[in-house]
């Protein structure tokens, strides 16, 4: 089991709220992703499930049981770093037993925990290796796998990805997910990088100021953010807003419309503007525009659409994927 209920969870840094206060629930086995901008309270909301901070007000509950003042090495939860915090002159074998060791557990427990957790991870040819011959997509799986063999009720990441280069963040992706569905295990992960909650969360929470903007699957929040701020977060790259006439004509204070949802054309639309960038990259052309009345609009077309910095467009908002909103920037 590792469902995990935060009631009117708070917490305060002298003066300030840095979490005025959340109710979440998340069920076991689910894949949880706290997404929103630096400073938006979410490393911070898994330190306190963690017990790595003090609440300064409401419950935390782990498995139906009140975990608030319980002390991080018994809430039965595992976390994963942004820094692998591995031992250099430790084996991998030996950092992936060391929290059996510190547990005092028979060496053929360990050996088999530790043997399980190598081959679920691709580390078995690894093992007696020094963390400083190994990539940083080995080294984190090393961190992982020091968290696996303790069989906790939940993980705990923390931006566990940041220190890794594009294409390994891509392949960490991938086997954090496939890790996922090969445990079954709750799994709490932290990411400024919407693109991962996207393609990762069985359930995003988008964070703000440390308040709860929007909890949903990454579909429901793409087609139908709560406000404003969810839409323009949500979505890579961002959604375009308009105002004035043109907004309000469509029964709305504001509209929003994503880029793929821009129809792009050479000779005629709702919308002229002139590229101020265009970026080819192959599959996909996204062009910034700088449309007349409106400013800077992004578009995306086909990989070969014939555009330059400089060049004249024109685009039309495909009216079926418009998102309206009202004076308070709420979704109507």
């Amino acid at each position: 089991m590792g469902s995990i209920v935060l009631k009117k969870v708070s917490k305060v840094f002298g003066e300030a709220k840095v979490i005025p206060s959340i109710d979440l629930e998340i069920s076991n086995g689910e894949f949880v992703v706290f997404v929103g901008p630096s400073g938006c309270g979410k490393s911070t909301l898994l330190r306190l499930i963690a017990g790595l901070e003090d609440v300064s007000g409401g419950q935390i509950l782990i498995d139906g049981k009140d975990g608030t003042n319980l002390k991080p090495s018994d809430r039965g939860l595992a976390m994963v770093f942004q820094s692998y915090a591995l031992y250099p002159h430790m084996s991998v074998r030996k950092n992936i037993a060391f929290p059996l060791k510190m547990a005092n557990l028979p060496q053929a427990e360990i050996d088999r925990k530790v043997s399980d957790a190598a081959r679920v991870l691709n580390l078995t040819d690894y093992l007696e290796r020094k963390p400083r011959q190994l990539s940083g997509g080995q080294r984190q799986r090393v961190a992982i796998g020091r968290a696996i063999v303790r069989q906790p009720a939940a993980f705990l990441f923390d931006e566990p990805l940041s220190n890794l280069d594009a294409a390994l963040r891509v392949n960490m992706r991938l086997e954090i997910s496939e890790l996922h569905q090969q445990l079954k295990t709750t799994m709490v992960y932290v990411t400024h990088d919407q693109v991962e909650a996207m393609t990762m969360a069985d359930k995003i929470v988008v964070l703000n100021r440390g308040n709860i903007e929007q909890v949903g699957s990454p579909l429901e929040l793409y087609k139908r953010p709560r406000n404003l701020f969810v839409a323009g977060f949500i979505g890579s790259p961002k959604m375009n807003f308009v105002k004035g006439a043109y907004a309000q004509s469509l029964g709305g204070d504001t509209i929003g419309v994503r880029p793929e949802h821009v129809l792009l054309s050479t000779t005629s639309g709702d919308w002229q503007g002139k590229v101020t960038v265009a970026e080819h990259l192959g599959s996909d052309t996204f062009l910034h525009i700088d449309v007349d009345g409106i400013g800077v609009m992004t578009a995306r077309g086909s990989g070969d659409f014939p555009a330059r910095a400089g060049d004249t467009v024109y685009l039309t908002p495909d009216k079926s994927q418009i998102h309206r909103f009202n004076a308070e920037g709420l979704s109507i």
